[in-house]
Formats: structure tokens, C-alpha cells, sequence
């Protein structure tokens, strides 16, 4: 029933070459190492365990009918349907994760957001979404930083957070994209329809597995003060750092700490990742497969649109999976629509187009 859903032999081998060299004398000697080892082998594990466990218990399921069948026991169908409905649970879990195979899928990511044109309106979309993302983190026990808050009056110009748990960049990468937002906009005193945009966009937090050179030469680096709500808040020090890599134009600033040093080390992270998706996409540009992160913050170029008024409704046009419960979705409850477009990539659906027919919405 379940052959070919993932390679489980390969995904063995794996496993017990890791535990081999977890069983190696000075296995402990590098901890930093060590910990990435084993936390490679507790992904490793999770990648087949789980099957194992549902291929159990569906033969479990089968035996039971089968005894409830011979027997003319018409209860077994009551007994069966909340272990059908767990297995079936777990089954469409495992298959998303499955489809989570990239070079970097399992790692964490910068997640940043960039206003749109439209003032405070659109900063306040943009502070809206950020929120959205820090409590669909906080939903899943994901360990977040704020490294970068460029605040406007109204919301947020930008600001780029760090979350760091297992698989976040394979859930996240398919958010990234333009996000409208259609309300009546409480800043608007005659109560008129408001249309906002925000751009998001996500860069895969790197290991030391995957290398990216950068030379001295081809980076500027400045260093200037960060800003404050005042009083001891200020920060006296020129704390803040900004690198601009002159080859490729890709600007990173980092302000979130009083060090300035621990404020170069999460720019130069932030610009590793940056760097690696842009020349993961110039390798990739015949097919257009980051297509939908370089489109301009405005009508025409949305990934999904968010309609708070005259009805209430988040839908997604590249899947086309829409929800009414938007106050659910503003509230960090995305999985469905992250779920729907790692589901349409694996059936290999555009993943970036827009239906004109939404244009309207």
C-alpha cells in the first residue's frame, strides 16, 4: 500500500552510517558537531519510523475487520472509524513532510517583509503579517528573533525574523510572494475599501554543509546607530551593521543586539542565505521557479489575497484553496494553504500564477 512513498532503504543506510559515527570514541569531543548529528538522525528517523508505525496499524485496522466480517459484528464499523480517521491523520501529515526533500527543506529561515506602496495602511498590513508568521511559529514551538524592525507609525517598513526549527524553510519557502489585503481601513475617517500590498519573502538558514564565498573586497560594510523608543532604551554605540554585497547589489543590515559584533555575525548569516537563493535562482530562471519573490509589490502580482470586507476570506491563487475564517488565518492557523501548495509543487502546478477572474476580489 505504501510502496514508493519514500525510499526507505536509502534513508536506512543513512541511519545507521549516523549511528555508527555517534558510536565513535570522540564522538562527543566536538559538541557542536555532535549536536547536529544527532539531530540529523533524529530527522533521518522521522522520515520513516512513522510509516512504519501507520503500515502497523493499518494491518491492524484490516485484521479487526476481518474478525468483525467473519463474525457479522456490524459494531466494528463504530470501533474502526476513529482508527481510520487517525491513521488517515497521520497518513496526510507523512506526505507533506515527504515532499520537504530539498537541499535546504530542513532548515530554519530569515523570513522578511517589506511594506508596500500606501503609507500607513500598508504598514500596517505588513505588522499584521508579521504577527501572522510569529504566532504560526509560536503554534508550532519554533524558536523566533526578531533581527531586523524598520517601524513607521502605523506598523512596520520592513522587518526580517529568524525561525529556526525542523523542516521551516520547506514549509515557508512557498510563502514568500506578494500578500493583498482588501478592508475598510480604520485609518480612513470617510470608511472607504482599502487595497494594501506586502511582500514576503524567505531565505533558508544555511549549514556548514552548504558553502557560500563572499570576498572582503566584494562587501561593504557600515556600521551606524540603532534606533530606539528613547530614554535608556537609545543605544549610544554604533552597534548596527549594514553589508552590501556590490557584486549582486543584496543589502542586509542586522540592529537587533547591543553587540555589535553578534550584529555582524547575523548579517553575514542573513546575506549567506540571501546570496544562496539568489544564485539558486539565476541557475533556475529558464523555469521561473522563483518567479513569484521578484514580482513588484502591487495589483496584478499576489499570491494570495485576504478580504476583510464586504465579506471575509483568505484565498490562495496560485492553489486556489480558499477559507472564510480569516481572523483564524491572521491568527498563525496557515497550515492548510502551506499543505495545498506543497501538494500542487508535487503534482507540478505553476507556482505563480494568478487567475485574472480574482482581480476583482
Amino acid at each position: 500500500m505504501f510502496g514508493g512513498i519514500f525510499d526507505h532503504q536509502t534513508i536506512d543506510k543513512k541511519i545507521k552510517e549516523t549511528e555508527l559515527i555517534i558510536a565513535s570514541p570522540d564522538f562527543w569531543n566536538d559538541s557542536s558537531n555532535a549536536q547536529k548529528v544527532m539531530n540529523d538522525l533524529k530527522l533521518l528517523k522521522g522520515r520513516v519510523e512513522p510509516w512504519r508505525e501507520l503500515i502497523s496499524e493499518v494491518d491492524d485496522m484490516k485484521t479487526l475487520y476481518d474478525l468483525g466480517i467473519e463474525g457479522q459484528d456490524q459494531s466494528i464499523e463504530l470501533e474502526l472509524k476513529p482508527l481510520l480517521d487517525s491513521a488517515r491523520e497521520k497518513f496526510e501529515h507523512q506526505s507533506i513532510l515527504n515532499l520537504l526533500s530539498g537541499e535546504v527543506d530542513k532548515n530554519g529561515c530569515f523570513l522578511t517583509i517589506h511594506a508596500g506602496a500606501g503609507g500607513t495602511e500598508a504598514c500596517d498590513w505588513a505588522y499584521m503579517l508579521s504577527r501572522m508568521y510569529i504566532r504560526w511559529a509560536e503554534r508550532h514551538g519554533f524558536k523566533m528573533e526578531t533581527v531586523d524592525l524598520q517601524e513607521d507609525e502605523g506598523g512596520i517598513k520592513s522587518t526580517t525574523i529568524q525561525i529556526t526549527g525542523d523542516y521551516v524553510y520547506g514549509y515557508l519557502k512557498g510563502e514568500a510572494g506578494v500578500h493583498r489585503l482588501i478592508r475598510i481601513s480604520p485609518f480612513d475617517a470617510n470608511a472607504r475599501r482599502h487595497t494594501s500590498f506586502s511582500s514576503i519573502f524567505v531565505f533558508p538558514i544555511l549549514d556548514d554543509n552548504i558553502k557560500v564565498d563572499i570576498k572582503p573586497e566584494d562587501l561593504r560594510v557600515d556600521t551606524y546607530r540603532s534606533g530606539g523608543k528613547g530614554g535608556q532604551h537609545v543605544n549610544k554605540t554604533d552597534s548596527a551593521v549594514r553589508f552590501t554585497h556590490i557584486p549582486t547589489g543584496i543589502v542586509v543590515q542586522c540592529d537587533s543586539e547591543r553587540s555589535q559584533l553578534m550584529n555582524r555575525t547575523t548579517a553575514m548569516n542573513i546575506l549567506k542565505a540571501k546570496l544562496y537563493q539568489h544564485y539558486k535562482e539565476e541557475q533556475e530562471r529558464e523555469t521561473a521557479k522563483f518567479g513569484a519573490e521578484k514580482k513588484e509589490i502591487s495589483w496584478g502580482n499576489q499570491i494570495r489575497t485576504y478580504v476583510f470586507q464586504p465579506y471575509t476570506m483568505v484565498k490562495d491563487h496560485r492553489t486556489k484553496y480558499e477559507v472564510g475564517n480569516i481572523h483564524s488565518v491572521m491568527d498563525g492557523e496557515i497550515d492548510s494553504f502551506i499543505d495545498a501548495y506543497l501538494q500542487a509543487q508535487w503534482k507540478g502546478l505553476p507556482s505563480s500564477s494568478v487567475d485574472s477572474s480574482d482581480e476583482d476580489m
